[in-house]
């Protein structure tokens, strides 16, 4: 048997291994395997932590994707239950084939004369005693039915026009309003903060002079410089009024709300991360950081634009690129590229095909509008998000709000965005 706790299970021992490893290989400058001793006298050496890591992290993902398929597959028997009990579970009053699979309402004799037990009892001649139980009766129901006249089940026909519409069962759940996904947030580097303000420290001059020299001969002398700059921490909000009543009375609501607004918050902070214009309070994102490279398409293919702009980044960013950015719909004339005979390049169209280009992943968002798209080196010691805190959610009145009976549920967030080296990022424009 295998259950989705399982895999997560196992992915959770996977994990531990892999920070374990981290932990140990950490350094100063980087990671250092040779140092990794938590996997056993068997794999020693750089090269052979690096291929254990490597497999473990394949291991994760792959049970990473099992656990969610078999989650879905939970929730979907869950969510049918829930159809099923809605659609069965709800007693309709009504005639004796009741169409909506609801109960017949009877009178306490005529449950009393119908039940099997009675009538074997009786047919044995009534010695002794008998107990019957109707566990699921109601009160209400032999109420009416035991009257003069008769209350429910009356002869007189009743139709949709004389004023009672049929009562419509509403599934569990709701479908949700489209909205912007996440799509940047993911390959940004995080880290946290603890003041209003990021200061670091940048290398503006840096000039090698090393050269060859005689015996005797003065040395040659480099010349290297810092500046300190510092990236402001920016508040995003986002609030709903609600009424008391909604947040009693609907178990489910107030989770709804909190997701709801923390999802707002960070979908703000995803498109800040691309399109803010650094106008306090903005946040200055990817398109308006002064120093990023730029590569026109001009008369090249969109994939010959982006790879020039990796080139850049190698060359004048001294960099490596990560991961290219762009609009889906930029990204759909990518894909659909075909040879002169017909064949797609990037795929039969029966197949997913990779979202990668030239090796590296596509991050399709559309925070930026179509036409222009980005390759960055999206690693920590060239750009980073910081925060100050998570995103909080508070409950509060507002005004007049305490005596209309309402409340204001807020939430909000403070972050900072960093392009460390803006050289190591590249805009391709005219796509």
């Amino acid at each position: 048997m295998t259950t989705a706790k399982m895999k997560r299970d196992e992915l959770a021992a996977r994990q531990e291994t892999l920070g374990k490893v981290f932990a140990e290989a950490k350094t100063s400058e980087g990671y250092d395997f040779s140092k990794v001793t938590c996997l056993g006298a068997d794999v020693k050496g750089s090269i052979a932590v690096a291929e254990k890591v490597k497999a473990l992290n394949a291991e994760a993902d792959s049970l990473a994707q099992e656990a969610e398929t078999l989650e879905a597959a939970e929730q979907a028997a869950k969510s049918q239950a829930d159809r099923e009990k809605g659609r069965r579970g709800f007693p309709f009053p009504g005639a004796k084939d009741n169409p909506q699979g609801g109960r017949q309402i009877k009178s306490l004799g005529e449950l009393v004369a119908e039940a099997k037990n009675y009538q074997d009892w009786a047919e044995k001649g009534a010695a002794g005693g008998i107990n019957l139980n109707f566990d699921d009766l109601y009160l209400s129901d032999v109420l009416a039915s035991s009257g003069a006249f008769e209350t429910v089940g009356a002869k007189t026909l009743m139709t949709t026009a004389a004023g009672f519409a049929p009562e419509a069962l509403r599934l569990p759940g709701f479908v949700e309003a489209v909205t912007r996904p996440l799509q940047v947030l993911d390959i940004i580097p995080m880290a946290r903060c603890g003041a209003d303000q990021v200061p670091y420290m940048e290398e503006t001059t840096r000039t090698h002079a090393a050269a060859e020299k005689a015996e005797g001969a003065a040395y040659a002398e480099s010349t290297f410089a810092f500046t300190e700059k510092s990236s402001p921490v920016r508040k995003i909000t986002d609030s709903l009024p609600v009424t008391d009543e909604q947040l009693e009375d609907v178990p489910l609501m107030q989770s709804y709300i909190n997701g709801r607004l923390t999802f707002g918050v960070r979908q703000r902070l995803d498109g800040q991360c691309i399109v803010g214009d650094g106008t306090a309070p903005n946040l200055r994102g990817l398109k308006n950081t002064v120093g990023i490279q730029t590569q026109a398409k001009g008369a090249d293919p969109v994939p010959d634009a982006f790879f020039k702009a990796m080139t850049k980044i190698r060359l004048t960013g001294r960099a490596i690129p990560t991961h290219h950015v762009m609009h889906p719909t930029d990204w759909q004339g990518i894909r659909l590229l075909r040879t002169v005979d017909g064949v797609y390049i990037w795929g039969s169209p029966s197949e997913a095909g990779p979202e990668r280009l030239w090796g590296l992943p596509v991050v399709q968002s559309d925070a930026d509008a179509a036409g222009t798209g980005y390759t960055g080196s999206f690693q920590p010691a060239w750009v980073s998000l910081f925060e100050r805190r998570g995103v909080d959610v508070q409950i509060g009145f507002v005004g007049t709000q305490f005596t209309e009976g309402k409340r204001t549920v807020r939430a909000d967030t403070r972050a900072a965005l960093v392009f460390f080296r803006p050289a190591a990022f590249c805009s391709v424009t005219g796509l």
